[in-house]
């Protein structure tokens, strides 16, 4: 049975590729820096230089997230292809100080939302559709101090999944948070490729010191899968949200949507109930851990 429906859905969705349009650079848009700058255009792919010695140069005037209440909401929003999305976005981002999205696109009615909440977004295109940019997107009530894109093909249809990190002060912290966005590899029957997604999305962020948020569409639907991500959660010491309801979309009884947190204490979540898109949202607030709040900026 599990063989049948993953052919079924990569049957349909080679119907679907072949609209799209791959370009073979990567593509990072942004309202919150002007990405044709040339320096700015280097941090499309991640350089460890840079985010080792934490010499993050802020675009414009810096502003920091508050270490005593940090909300966060994830959600794949399919595209925009179901009714009320755009009103279920404009609802569900009230009040959030970080949002990642995936499937997530550039056209002016998504813009618009978030604009209208005075959110700055970044988005990592992994492909072009009706002239509109579609992959992963972080949307923050501040600014990034850094961002930096990564890209992995599905072997199948050789349409990139992608995903993006993005780094941003702390008021009166020393220490970054961290925001890992990904949206994973989905259709293979091994796992090499989704393994290398998240070893190259590791090799960054192993590099940070300090709080992490590490969110999005995961694909783990099988326990291989999971396993993958759960080696990964371990070695970086991140923990995982305990969901009491049920309301979490599942592929195969397996949960596709995760939130993963270090250094952080969770204050309250929840999983809202959606028909406007696929996956549902999961929403989650935090506040730096204790021990962190004694590092002061100097």
């Amino acid at each position: 049975m599990r063989f049948i429906s993953l052919a079924y859905l990569v049957s349909l969705t080679f119907t679907v590729v072949a609209c799209v349009s791959v370009s073979d650079q990567h593509n990072l848009a942004s309202n919150a820096q002007d990405l044709t700058d040339e320096t700015v255009a280097q941090e499309k792919q991640c350089d460890i230089d840079t985010i080792t010695s934490n010499n993050f140069e802020p675009y414009g005037s810096a502003a920091y997230l508050s270490p005593d209440r940090i909300s966060v909401l994830n959600w794949n929003i399919y595209k925009g292809n179901r009714v009320n999305w755009d009103d279920d976005l404009d609802q569900f981002i009230k009040q959030q100080d970080v949002v990642t999205l995936q499937e997530a696109f550039s056209d002016n009615g998504m813009g618009s939302i978030l604009t209208t909440k005075l959110l700055n977004w970044s988005l990592n295109t992994a492909f072009l559709l009706d002239e509109s940019g579609y992959g992963v997107m972080t949307a923050a009530t501040v600014k990034p101090l850094y961002s930096c894109a990564q890209r992995t093909l599905e072997p199948w249809i050789r349409v990139p999944k992608t995903s993006l990190i993005s780094y941003f002060g702390i008021a009166d912290h020393n220490e970054h948070l961290l925001v890992a966005n990904i949206h994973s590899i989905n259709f293979t029957f091994g796992t090499d490729a989704y393994r290398e997604q998240l070893d190259n999305l590791y090799n960054v962020m192993k590099h940070h010191q300090g709080p992490i948020i590490f969110a999005g569409d995961f694909n783990t639907w099988s326990d291989e899968r999971m396993q993958i991500v759960n080696d990964m959660v371990e070695q970086l010491s991140l923990k995982s949200l305990e969901y009491p309801s049920r309301n979490r979309t599942r592929l195969f009884g397996n949960a596709l949507d995760h939130i993963f947190y270090r250094d952080l204490d969770i204050l309250e979540h929840n999983v809202a109930e959606v028909t406007s898109s696929d996956h549902n949202p999961i929403r989650a607030s935090f506040r730096l851990a204790n021990d962190k709040k004694l590092i002061a900026m100097k």
